[in-house]
Protein backbone atom coordinates (compact mmCIF):
# COMPACT_ATOMS: atom_id res chain seq x y z
CA UNK A 1 0.00 0.00 0.00
CA UNK A 2 1.30 3.37 -1.10
CA UNK A 3 2.08 6.01 1.51
CA UNK A 4 -0.19 9.33 1.20
CA UNK A 5 2.67 12.10 1.36
CA UNK A 6 1.78 14.62 3.70
CA UNK A 7 0.30 18.07 2.02
CA UNK A 8 2.54 20.93 3.71
CA UNK A 9 1.57 24.68 3.78
CA UNK A 10 4.17 27.00 2.72
CA UNK A 11 4.67 30.85 2.75
CA UNK A 12 6.42 32.30 0.25
CA UNK A 13 7.58 35.98 0.64
CA UNK A 14 7.78 37.96 -2.55
CA UNK A 15 6.51 37.43 -5.85
CA UNK A 16 8.91 38.22 -7.85
CA UNK A 17 10.91 36.06 -10.23
CA UNK A 18 11.94 32.93 -7.45
CA UNK A 19 8.47 33.57 -5.96
CA UNK A 20 6.68 32.77 -9.23
CA UNK A 21 8.98 29.81 -10.31
CA UNK A 22 8.94 28.32 -6.30
CA UNK A 23 4.78 28.16 -6.35
CA UNK A 24 4.95 26.35 -9.46
CA UNK A 25 7.32 23.78 -8.85
CA UNK A 26 5.05 23.34 -5.16
CA UNK A 27 2.06 22.53 -7.03
CA UNK A 28 3.75 20.52 -9.76
CA UNK A 29 5.15 18.44 -6.69
CA UNK A 30 1.63 18.08 -5.41
CA UNK A 31 2.19 20.67 -2.86
CA UNK A 32 -1.30 22.94 -2.87
CA UNK A 33 -1.70 24.46 0.48
CA UNK A 34 0.67 27.75 -1.18
CA UNK A 35 0.09 31.48 0.27
CA UNK A 36 2.37 33.78 -1.71
CA UNK A 37 2.80 37.30 0.24
CA UNK A 38 4.02 40.43 -1.88
CA UNK A 39 4.57 43.62 -0.77
CA UNK A 40 3.58 45.34 -3.98
CA UNK A 41 0.30 45.73 -6.44
CA UNK A 42 2.09 43.28 -8.93
CA UNK A 43 4.04 40.94 -9.50
CA UNK A 44 7.68 41.07 -10.92
CA UNK A 45 9.91 42.27 -8.03
CA UNK A 46 13.11 43.78 -9.55
CA UNK A 47 10.98 44.47 -12.77
CA UNK A 48 8.52 46.38 -11.88
CA UNK A 49 10.45 48.39 -9.65
CA UNK A 50 12.64 49.23 -12.00
CA UNK A 51 11.36 51.66 -14.37
CA UNK A 52 13.79 53.89 -15.37
CA UNK A 53 14.97 54.99 -18.72
CA UNK A 54 16.82 52.17 -21.10
CA UNK A 55 16.05 49.69 -17.88
CA UNK A 56 17.64 46.08 -19.39
CA UNK A 57 19.33 42.93 -18.74
CA UNK A 58 22.39 42.10 -19.14
CA UNK A 59 22.04 38.29 -19.59
CA UNK A 60 20.53 37.23 -22.79
CA UNK A 61 17.46 37.19 -23.25
CA UNK A 62 16.94 33.83 -24.66
CA UNK A 63 18.88 33.00 -21.56
CA UNK A 64 16.85 34.79 -18.83
CA UNK A 65 13.83 32.75 -18.40
CA UNK A 66 12.47 29.87 -16.98
CA UNK A 67 13.78 26.56 -18.51
CA UNK A 68 10.44 25.07 -19.20
CA UNK A 69 8.70 28.44 -20.43
CA UNK A 70 11.01 29.97 -23.05
CA UNK A 71 9.98 33.05 -24.91
CA UNK A 72 10.20 33.46 -28.80
CA UNK A 73 9.72 36.65 -29.16
CA UNK A 74 12.10 38.81 -27.58
CA UNK A 75 12.49 41.85 -29.33
CA UNK A 76 16.37 42.72 -28.55
CA UNK A 77 19.58 40.71 -27.48
CA UNK A 78 19.73 42.43 -24.27
CA UNK A 79 15.86 42.12 -23.25
CA UNK A 80 14.54 45.54 -21.75
CA UNK A 81 12.78 45.97 -18.44
CA UNK A 82 9.22 46.55 -19.69
CA UNK A 83 9.45 43.15 -22.02
CA UNK A 84 10.76 41.21 -18.94
CA UNK A 85 8.05 42.19 -16.98
CA UNK A 86 5.44 41.09 -18.88
CA UNK A 87 6.77 37.90 -19.38
CA UNK A 88 6.98 37.43 -16.01
CA UNK A 89 2.79 38.58 -15.89
CA UNK A 90 2.49 36.34 -18.47
CA UNK A 91 4.10 33.08 -16.77
CA UNK A 92 1.78 34.39 -13.61
CA UNK A 93 -1.20 34.37 -15.43
CA UNK A 94 -0.75 30.91 -17.70
CA UNK A 95 0.37 28.73 -14.48
CA UNK A 96 -2.33 30.58 -12.60
CA UNK A 97 -0.35 31.65 -10.18
CA UNK A 98 -1.50 35.13 -9.12
CA UNK A 99 -4.50 32.64 -7.42
CA UNK A 100 -2.00 32.11 -4.24
CA UNK A 101 -0.81 36.13 -4.19
CA UNK A 102 -1.93 38.10 -1.42
CA UNK A 103 -1.04 41.51 -2.79
CA UNK A 104 -0.29 44.63 -1.09
CA UNK A 105 0.71 42.40 2.08
CA UNK A 106 3.97 42.84 3.10
CA UNK A 107 5.55 40.38 5.84
CA UNK A 108 6.47 42.16 9.60
CA UNK A 109 6.97 38.73 11.52
CA UNK A 110 8.05 35.52 11.38
CA UNK A 111 8.42 33.47 14.38
CA UNK A 112 9.22 29.85 14.72
CA UNK A 113 7.97 27.42 17.12
CA UNK A 114 7.71 23.51 17.10
CA UNK A 115 7.12 22.79 14.10
CA UNK A 116 5.14 25.59 12.49
CA UNK A 117 6.12 29.18 11.41
CA UNK A 118 3.60 32.41 12.59
CA UNK A 119 4.02 34.88 9.84
CA UNK A 120 2.17 38.13 10.31
CA UNK A 121 1.67 40.79 7.71
CA UNK A 122 1.07 44.61 7.25
CA UNK A 123 -2.65 43.66 7.15
CA UNK A 124 -2.83 42.63 10.49
CA UNK A 125 -3.42 39.03 8.82
CA UNK A 126 -1.93 36.06 10.45
CA UNK A 127 -0.51 32.72 8.67
CA UNK A 128 0.55 29.52 10.47
CA UNK A 129 3.05 27.41 7.93
CA UNK A 130 5.32 24.58 7.53
CA UNK A 131 7.95 26.50 5.58
CA UNK A 132 8.89 29.80 4.96
CA UNK A 133 10.45 30.52 1.68
CA UNK A 134 11.55 33.73 1.31
CA UNK A 135 11.93 34.85 -2.44
CA UNK A 136 12.47 38.55 -1.34
CA UNK A 137 15.01 39.09 -3.91
CA UNK A 138 19.02 40.74 -3.37
CA UNK A 139 18.45 44.36 -4.66
CA UNK A 140 15.49 45.80 -3.98
CA UNK A 141 16.17 48.26 -0.58
CA UNK A 142 17.52 51.54 -2.38
CA UNK A 143 20.52 52.76 -0.84
CA UNK A 144 20.82 57.01 -0.98
CA UNK A 145 24.07 58.22 -0.58
CA UNK A 146 25.57 59.84 2.62
CA UNK A 147 25.97 63.69 1.74
CA UNK A 148 25.70 66.40 3.84
CA UNK A 149 22.93 68.75 2.09
CA UNK A 150 20.78 66.46 0.46
CA UNK A 151 17.69 67.23 2.19
CA UNK A 152 18.11 71.06 1.55
CA UNK A 153 17.93 70.32 -2.22
CA UNK A 154 14.65 71.95 -3.90
CA UNK A 155 14.60 70.58 -6.85
CA UNK A 156 13.24 67.11 -8.37
CA UNK A 157 15.59 64.29 -6.38
CA UNK A 158 15.03 60.18 -6.66
CA UNK A 159 16.51 57.07 -6.79
CA UNK A 160 16.82 55.07 -10.39
CA UNK A 161 14.64 52.82 -8.76
CA UNK A 162 12.10 55.03 -7.63
CA UNK A 163 12.17 56.67 -10.91
CA UNK A 164 9.87 59.49 -11.11
CA UNK A 165 7.93 59.70 -14.46
CA UNK A 166 5.97 62.91 -13.45
CA UNK A 167 9.21 65.10 -13.46
CA UNK A 168 9.46 66.23 -17.46
CA UNK A 169 13.18 66.08 -18.61
CA UNK A 170 14.08 68.02 -21.57
CA UNK A 171 16.88 70.31 -23.35
CA UNK A 172 16.02 73.09 -20.87
CA UNK A 173 16.61 70.90 -17.71
CA UNK A 174 20.33 70.41 -15.66
CA UNK A 175 20.40 66.72 -14.36
CA UNK A 176 22.68 65.32 -11.83
CA UNK A 177 23.65 62.20 -12.03
CA UNK A 178 25.04 60.54 -8.51
CA UNK A 179 26.70 57.16 -9.58
CA UNK A 180 27.93 55.20 -12.72
CA UNK A 181 27.14 51.58 -11.92
CA UNK A 182 25.45 49.17 -14.40
CA UNK A 183 22.24 50.85 -13.63
CA UNK A 184 23.65 54.27 -14.19
CA UNK A 185 25.10 53.26 -17.59
CA UNK A 186 21.85 52.22 -18.95
CA UNK A 187 19.85 55.38 -17.93
CA UNK A 188 22.69 57.85 -18.72
CA UNK A 189 22.30 58.07 -22.01
CA UNK A 190 18.70 58.12 -22.35
CA UNK A 191 19.01 60.89 -20.14
CA UNK A 192 21.79 62.58 -22.96
CA UNK A 193 19.50 61.81 -25.62
CA UNK A 194 16.44 64.28 -24.63
CA UNK A 195 18.86 66.96 -24.61
CA UNK A 196 18.80 67.75 -21.30
CA UNK A 197 22.67 68.67 -19.82
CA UNK A 198 23.57 65.88 -17.78
CA UNK A 199 26.37 66.11 -15.09
CA UNK A 200 27.55 62.74 -13.82
CA UNK A 201 29.10 62.74 -10.60
CA UNK A 202 31.58 59.63 -10.91
CA UNK A 203 33.50 58.68 -7.63
CA UNK A 204 34.90 54.97 -9.08
CA UNK A 205 35.27 54.19 -13.06
CA UNK A 206 33.76 51.30 -14.03
CA UNK A 207 34.86 48.22 -16.83
CA UNK A 208 32.60 47.98 -19.83
CA UNK A 209 32.35 45.46 -22.12
CA UNK A 210 30.58 45.78 -25.29
CA UNK A 211 28.77 43.32 -26.59
CA UNK A 212 26.03 43.83 -29.43
CA UNK A 213 22.34 44.61 -28.59
CA UNK A 214 20.59 43.67 -31.92
CA UNK A 215 16.95 43.44 -32.30
CA UNK A 216 15.37 40.17 -33.70
CA UNK A 217 13.49 40.79 -36.81
CA UNK A 218 9.99 39.68 -37.21
CA UNK A 219 10.73 36.60 -39.40
CA UNK A 220 13.22 35.56 -37.12
CA UNK A 221 10.80 35.66 -34.03
CA UNK A 222 8.50 33.82 -36.34
CA UNK A 223 11.04 31.46 -37.18
CA UNK A 224 11.96 30.47 -33.11
CA UNK A 225 8.16 30.45 -32.55
CA UNK A 226 8.25 27.78 -35.49
CA UNK A 227 11.00 26.23 -34.48
CA UNK A 228 11.51 26.21 -30.69
CA UNK A 229 15.15 24.65 -31.25
CA UNK A 230 16.19 27.95 -32.72
CA UNK A 231 15.09 29.61 -29.45
CA UNK A 232 16.96 26.69 -27.44
CA UNK A 233 20.36 27.19 -29.57
CA UNK A 234 19.86 31.11 -28.30
CA UNK A 235 19.60 30.24 -24.87
CA UNK A 236 22.51 27.54 -24.63
CA UNK A 237 24.90 29.69 -26.96
CA UNK A 238 24.15 32.57 -24.01
CA UNK A 239 24.99 29.70 -21.58
CA UNK A 240 27.74 28.94 -22.30
CA UNK A 241 29.85 32.02 -23.10
CA UNK A 242 28.53 33.33 -19.42
CA UNK A 243 29.51 30.05 -18.13
CA UNK A 244 32.53 29.32 -20.28
CA UNK A 245 33.57 32.45 -21.00
CA UNK A 246 32.65 35.19 -18.57
CA UNK A 247 31.80 33.21 -15.15
CA UNK A 248 35.20 31.77 -15.30
CA UNK A 249 37.05 35.00 -16.10
CA UNK A 250 36.19 36.48 -12.71
CA UNK A 251 36.57 33.54 -11.00
CA UNK A 252 40.71 32.95 -11.57
CA UNK A 253 40.63 31.29 -15.01
CA UNK A 254 43.55 32.62 -16.77
CA UNK A 255 42.54 32.25 -20.32
CA UNK A 256 39.52 34.00 -19.75
CA UNK A 257 40.86 36.09 -17.38
CA UNK A 258 43.32 37.94 -20.02
CA UNK A 259 40.48 37.51 -22.69
CA UNK A 260 38.16 39.73 -20.16
CA UNK A 261 40.79 41.70 -19.24
CA UNK A 262 41.72 42.62 -23.07
CA UNK A 263 38.15 43.12 -24.18
CA UNK A 264 36.90 45.59 -21.68
CA UNK A 265 40.80 47.73 -21.84
CA UNK A 266 39.95 47.51 -25.91
CA UNK A 267 36.78 48.54 -25.81
CA UNK A 268 37.76 51.91 -23.91
CA UNK A 269 40.70 52.56 -26.27
CA UNK A 270 38.37 52.12 -29.32
CA UNK A 271 35.22 53.79 -27.72
CA UNK A 272 36.80 57.06 -26.33
CA UNK A 273 38.77 59.46 -28.41
CA UNK A 274 39.88 61.75 -26.02
CA UNK A 275 42.55 60.74 -23.66
CA UNK A 276 41.72 63.06 -21.01
CA UNK A 277 38.27 61.60 -21.09
CA UNK A 278 39.29 58.25 -21.15
CA UNK A 279 42.04 58.49 -18.16
CA UNK A 280 39.03 59.72 -16.37
CA UNK A 281 37.04 56.47 -17.26
CA UNK A 282 40.26 54.25 -17.07
CA UNK A 283 39.56 52.00 -13.46
CA UNK A 284 42.87 51.61 -11.61
CA UNK A 285 41.66 47.84 -10.31
CA UNK A 286 41.82 44.52 -12.38
CA UNK A 287 38.81 43.95 -14.58
CA UNK A 288 35.91 41.48 -12.64
CA UNK A 289 36.97 43.17 -8.92
CA UNK A 290 33.68 45.54 -9.36
CA UNK A 291 30.49 43.23 -11.48
CA UNK A 292 32.02 44.08 -15.35
CA UNK A 293 29.08 46.33 -17.11
CA UNK A 294 27.60 45.10 -20.86
CA UNK A 295 26.70 47.98 -22.32
CA UNK A 296 26.97 49.55 -25.76
CA UNK A 297 25.77 53.25 -25.09
CA UNK A 298 27.26 54.82 -22.14
CA UNK A 299 31.19 55.93 -24.15
CA UNK A 300 29.11 57.18 -26.83
CA UNK A 301 26.44 59.01 -24.39
CA UNK A 302 29.48 60.36 -22.28
CA UNK A 303 31.25 61.88 -25.24
CA UNK A 304 28.04 63.94 -26.22
CA UNK A 305 28.17 68.25 -25.97
CA UNK A 306 25.59 68.01 -23.48
CA UNK A 307 27.33 65.47 -21.09
CA UNK A 308 30.46 66.31 -18.69
CA UNK A 309 31.63 63.71 -16.15
CA UNK A 310 32.99 65.15 -12.74
CA UNK A 311 35.69 63.05 -11.01
CA UNK A 312 35.86 65.71 -8.39
CA UNK A 313 34.50 64.47 -4.98
CA UNK A 314 31.06 65.59 -4.03
CA UNK A 315 31.58 67.91 -0.72
CA UNK A 316 27.82 68.55 -0.28
CA UNK A 317 24.52 69.74 -1.68
CA UNK A 318 22.77 72.86 -1.57
CA UNK A 319 19.18 74.13 -2.60
CA UNK A 320 20.06 74.33 -6.27
CA UNK A 321 23.14 71.69 -7.21
CA UNK A 322 25.80 70.19 -5.72
CA UNK A 323 29.52 71.67 -4.86
CA UNK A 324 32.52 69.29 -5.58
CA UNK A 325 36.05 69.39 -3.47
CA UNK A 326 37.36 71.77 -6.11
CA UNK A 327 35.34 74.26 -4.82
CA UNK A 328 32.97 74.51 -8.37
CA UNK A 329 29.07 74.65 -7.75
CA UNK A 330 27.42 72.48 -10.83
CA UNK A 331 23.85 73.78 -10.89
CA UNK A 332 21.30 70.94 -10.99
CA UNK A 333 17.06 70.87 -11.67
CA UNK A 334 16.49 67.84 -11.46
CA UNK A 335 19.32 65.03 -8.68
CA UNK A 336 19.12 61.52 -9.45
CA UNK A 337 20.59 58.84 -7.33
CA UNK A 338 21.99 55.61 -9.23
CA UNK A 339 23.58 54.65 -5.55
CA UNK A 340 22.48 50.85 -5.53
CA UNK A 341 20.89 48.76 -2.84
CA UNK A 342 21.68 47.48 0.54
CA UNK A 343 22.74 43.88 -0.86
CA UNK A 344 22.80 42.76 2.37
CA UNK A 345 19.10 43.27 3.80
CA UNK A 346 17.67 39.71 2.30
CA UNK A 347 14.53 39.09 3.80
CA UNK A 348 15.04 42.16 5.97
CA UNK A 349 13.54 44.61 7.61
CA UNK A 350 11.20 41.44 8.49
CA UNK A 351 11.21 40.28 12.33
CA UNK A 352 12.59 36.55 12.05
CA UNK A 353 12.90 34.68 15.03
CA UNK A 354 14.06 31.41 15.11
CA UNK A 355 14.46 29.15 17.67
CA UNK A 356 14.76 30.12 21.24
CA UNK A 357 13.53 33.96 20.18
CA UNK A 358 16.74 33.68 17.96
CA UNK A 359 16.32 37.28 15.68
CA UNK A 360 18.26 37.44 12.41
CA UNK A 361 20.09 39.79 13.58
CA UNK A 362 21.14 38.64 16.39
CA UNK A 363 22.47 35.77 14.61
CA UNK A 364 23.86 37.74 12.05
CA UNK A 365 25.33 40.31 14.19
CA UNK A 366 28.93 39.40 13.33
CA UNK A 367 28.42 37.70 9.79
CA UNK A 368 26.00 37.15 7.35
CA UNK A 369 26.49 33.03 6.79
CA UNK A 370 23.63 30.20 5.51
CA UNK A 371 24.45 26.86 4.33
CA UNK A 372 24.29 26.39 0.83
CA UNK A 373 23.48 30.19 0.48
CA UNK A 374 19.67 28.78 2.01
CA UNK A 375 19.79 27.34 5.14
CA UNK A 376 20.71 28.77 8.35
CA UNK A 377 21.11 27.19 12.08
CA UNK A 378 18.00 28.19 14.62
CA UNK A 379 15.50 28.59 11.65
CA UNK A 380 14.41 25.45 11.15
CA UNK A 381 12.18 24.56 7.81
CA UNK A 382 13.06 27.77 6.60
CA UNK A 383 14.70 28.36 2.89
CA UNK A 384 16.61 31.93 1.87
CA UNK A 385 16.52 32.02 -1.71
CA UNK A 386 19.55 33.65 -3.56
CA UNK A 387 20.92 34.30 -0.04
CA UNK A 388 24.82 34.74 0.38
CA UNK A 389 27.20 33.26 -1.93
CA UNK A 390 24.99 32.32 -4.66
CA UNK A 391 26.69 32.28 -7.80
CA UNK A 392 25.73 36.09 -9.08
CA UNK A 393 29.02 36.96 -10.91
CA UNK A 394 27.08 37.78 -14.44
CA UNK A 395 25.11 34.74 -14.72
CA UNK A 396 21.17 34.30 -15.07
CA UNK A 397 19.92 34.62 -11.61
CA UNK A 398 16.74 32.36 -13.22
CA UNK A 399 19.07 29.49 -13.72
CA UNK A 400 20.26 29.96 -10.07
CA UNK A 401 17.05 30.25 -8.70
CA UNK A 402 15.99 27.10 -10.67
CA UNK A 403 18.73 24.65 -8.94
CA UNK A 404 17.74 26.10 -5.22
CA UNK A 405 13.83 25.65 -6.02
CA UNK A 406 15.33 21.52 -6.96
CA UNK A 407 16.71 21.48 -3.83
CA UNK A 408 13.95 23.09 -1.98
CA UNK A 409 11.54 20.32 -3.53
CA UNK A 410 13.87 17.68 -2.48
CA UNK A 411 13.83 18.74 1.32
CA UNK A 412 10.20 18.93 1.40
CA UNK A 413 9.69 15.22 -0.08
CA UNK A 414 11.78 14.19 2.58
CA UNK A 415 9.18 16.04 5.17
CA UNK A 416 6.37 14.88 3.22
CA UNK A 417 7.60 11.15 3.08
CA UNK A 418 8.31 11.61 7.29
CA UNK A 419 11.43 10.91 7.14
CA UNK A 420 11.59 14.20 10.33
CA UNK A 421 9.29 17.16 10.88
CA UNK A 422 11.92 19.80 11.30
CA UNK A 423 15.17 20.27 9.89
CA UNK A 424 17.98 22.78 9.87
CA UNK A 425 21.76 23.70 9.08
CA UNK A 426 24.14 22.36 11.38
CA UNK A 427 26.30 25.39 12.22
CA UNK A 428 29.39 23.54 12.21
CA UNK A 429 28.31 22.40 7.96
CA UNK A 430 27.67 26.52 7.82
CA UNK A 431 31.20 27.16 8.89
CA UNK A 432 33.07 24.69 6.85
CA UNK A 433 30.82 25.94 3.63
CA UNK A 434 32.07 29.86 4.73
CA UNK A 435 35.65 28.49 4.83
CA UNK A 436 35.48 26.27 1.89
CA UNK A 437 34.58 29.30 -0.10
CA UNK A 438 36.22 31.90 1.69
CA UNK A 439 39.43 29.51 0.40
CA UNK A 440 38.37 30.05 -3.63
CA UNK A 441 37.70 33.37 -3.25
CA UNK A 442 41.49 34.48 -3.11
CA UNK A 443 42.42 33.85 -6.74
CA UNK A 444 39.05 35.60 -7.78
CA UNK A 445 38.84 38.88 -9.18
CA UNK A 446 36.76 39.89 -6.57
CA UNK A 447 39.35 40.33 -4.25
CA UNK A 448 41.44 42.91 -6.63
CA UNK A 449 41.48 46.25 -5.30
CA UNK A 450 38.39 47.65 -5.34
CA UNK A 451 34.70 48.53 -2.89
CA UNK A 452 32.11 46.85 -4.84
CA UNK A 453 28.69 45.53 -3.19
CA UNK A 454 29.96 42.70 -3.35
CA UNK A 455 31.84 42.60 -0.10
CA UNK A 456 30.45 42.47 3.13
CA UNK A 457 31.85 44.14 6.38
CA UNK A 458 34.66 42.36 6.60
CA UNK A 459 35.71 42.78 2.86
CA UNK A 460 34.47 39.29 1.72
CA UNK A 461 32.98 38.88 -1.19
CA UNK A 462 29.07 36.83 -0.82
CA UNK A 463 30.03 35.50 -4.44
CA UNK A 464 30.46 31.69 -5.26
CA UNK A 465 33.97 31.35 -6.47
CA UNK A 466 33.96 28.11 -8.32
CA UNK A 467 32.10 26.98 -11.60
CA UNK A 468 29.10 27.28 -12.68
CA UNK A 469 28.70 23.41 -13.10
CA UNK A 470 30.65 22.93 -9.64
CA UNK A 471 28.01 24.41 -7.86
CA UNK A 472 25.54 22.69 -9.80
CA UNK A 473 26.42 18.96 -8.76
CA UNK A 474 27.19 20.22 -5.37
CA UNK A 475 23.44 21.15 -5.13
CA UNK A 476 22.41 18.25 -6.55
CA UNK A 477 21.38 16.42 -3.85
CA UNK A 478 21.32 17.43 -0.25
CA UNK A 479 24.28 16.29 2.18
CA UNK A 480 21.88 15.07 5.08
CA UNK A 481 25.20 14.57 7.63
CA UNK A 482 25.25 18.59 7.06
CA UNK A 483 21.79 18.83 8.64
CA UNK A 484 20.07 18.47 12.04
CA UNK A 485 16.54 16.99 12.13
CA UNK A 486 13.89 15.37 14.46
CA UNK A 487 10.44 14.22 15.05
CA UNK A 488 8.30 15.09 16.94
Amino acid sequence: MTQVKRNPSVVIVGAGMTGILMTIKLRQAGITDIIVLEKKDAVGGTWRENTYPGAACDVPAHMYTYSFEANPNWSRFFARGPEIKQYFEHVADKYDVKRDIRFNEEVTDANYNKGKWTVKSSKNNTYVADFIVCATGILHHPKFPDIPGIENFKGAKFHTAQWDHKVNISNATRVGVIGTGSTAAQAIPELIKTGAKVSVFQRTPQWLMHLPDFKFSITMRKLMTRFPVITKMHRNAGKFFLEHIFTKAVTGHFIQKHLLNFLCRANLILSVKDKVLRDKLRPNYQVGCKRVIINTSFYKGIQQPNAELVTDGIERITETGIITKDGKHHDVDVLVFSTGFNAFNFMRPMNLIGRNNLHIDTAWQHKIKAYRSMMLAGYPNFFLMLGPNTPIGNFSVIAMSEVQTDYVIKMINKWRDDEFDEFEAKQEAIDEFNAYVKEGLKGTSWVGGCQSWYLDADGDPILWPYTWQRWVDEMQEPQMEHIDTASF
